[in-house]
């Protein structure tokens, strides 16, 4: 049965983020297997224009001028959809363009399912109003949100009882954004150490994310420059770009390693792959992720994991196999990053396990279970038997 099946998101392509590389996953597999796609999303300048893709005026957001919002007041949008007759819509925001896709799937009898991608209150610092009436207004609209879809997707179990802590009725669906393992495994080596001079014989510590508070990145710099008394024959790499950019530098500045910190910039997902290719291990200390797609990433290129202990992270690394999950301590993930400098036997071990463990984690395995879910509402839609919000 081939569905049509249009997608509102808050963020897309040119942007770049592990919300946007999941739709997009999910989209180009579900188009291999012959259903029929179309995403609304903002319009950013100079962006593609693509067929499958409708654009939505938008602005520059005022606290990060690389996140665009769009304005969800399109009546082309109500014509065009009115056209396809949808058989599902998929939004991924509970707010703007997710609202908006919400609003127009009650309106016309179809189901709506929304994937909780972020934990927001992590992002309350964005928002200039106090920070309790902030996730105050946060879990509110969480909670009103779920409730009015006919399921939600959660990427960890973890996601799901925040949910349901909320008070989140709405079947969850608990499934895992996958990634297409095939790209990580083979490539271009050397890339990484040409492009930025690193030697030979320097071992290269890799985070990849955006430079945000919510990331925890001054976390890893301190870390590191610790790493580095012991280890001179190191170079961090951090591969994304974010308001605290400045003020990670100035950091690395004050703490000694300027020079041996490494800040890429935005890269493209080709490039990325690449810098996991040379790296030895993957650092990651946020603890704001529903499921953190880097560390799935990191995992089928072959790195061992160093994360802390939070929230959907904890569900993505099998601790003490594939990698280390420790408290949220500069010593306990010191500890973990020089035992794995020093035991290169124990690195290689754990990168075969990352590897082999990154598998369950395929894109195709995560667009099946989508599809399944789209399957039975649509079903339950043509037998009267889907749920109503």
């Amino acid at each position: 049965m081939s569905l049509k099946i249009v997608t509102f998101t808050d963020s897309y392509l040119p942007y770049n983020s592990g919300v946007v590389h999941s739709i997009e996953t999910l989209m180009e597999e579900l188009s291999s297997w012959g259903h029929k796609i179309l995403v609304c999303a903002p319009r950013y300048p100079n962006c593609i224009e693509n067929s499958n893709i409708f654009r939505i005026t938008s602005v520059p957001s005022p606290t990060d001028r690389d996140y665009y919002l769009a304005l969800p007041f399109s009546g082309r949008v109500n014509a065009i959809l009115k056209t396809i007759n949808p058989d599902i819509i998929h939004v991924h925001h509970p707010f703007g363009l997710g609202w908006m896709g919400k609003k127009i799937a009650r309106r016309l009898g179809i189901p709506v399912v929304y994937t909780c991608h972020t934990f927001y209150e992590f992002y309350n610092h964005y928002v200039p109003i106090n920070a309790s009436l902030a996730n105050l207004i946060i879990r509110k609209v969480y909670k009103n949100f779920c409730n009015q879809c006919d399921t939600v997707i959660a990427p960890t179990a973890i996601t799901r009882d925040y949910l349901r802590h909320l008070g989140v009725i709405t079947p969850v669906s608990v499934i895992p954004t996958g990634i297409k393992t095939e790209k990580f495994i083979f490539g271009e080596k050397g890339w990484l150490r040409k492009r930025y001079g690193i030697a030979p014989e320097e071992k290269i510590l890799l985070c990849v994310g955006r430079l945000g508070k919510e990331k925890n990145m001054s976390f890893i710099i301190e870390c590191f420059a610790a790493v580095n008394k012991e280890f001179p024959e190191t170079k961090l790499v951090m591969v994304g770009k974010g308001p605290q950019k400045d003020e990670l530098e100035c950091l690395a500045q004050d703490l000694g390693v300027r020079e041996k910190v490494i800040f890429t910039g935005l890269l493209s997902k080709e490039e990325v792959i690449k810098c996991y290719r040379d790296s030895h291990l993957f650092v990651f200390a946020s603890v704001s992720e529903t499921q953190g797609l880097v560390v799935s990433e990191a995992k089928s290129a072959g790195l061992p994991i160093i994360a802390v202990k939070a929230n959907g992270v904890s569900e993505m690394v099998h601790d003490g196999v594939d990698g280390f999950l420790t408290k949220p301590s500069q010593e306990a993930f010191l500890e973990k990053i020089m035992l794995l400098l020093e035991n290169d036997d124990l690195r290689q071990q754990m990168s075969r396990k990352a590897r082999e463990n990154s598998k369950m984690l395929s894109s195709k395995n995560y667009a099946y279970k989508v599809l399944k879910v789209y399957l039975a509402l649509v079903d339950g839609t043509k037998t009267g038997t889907a749920q109503s919000n």
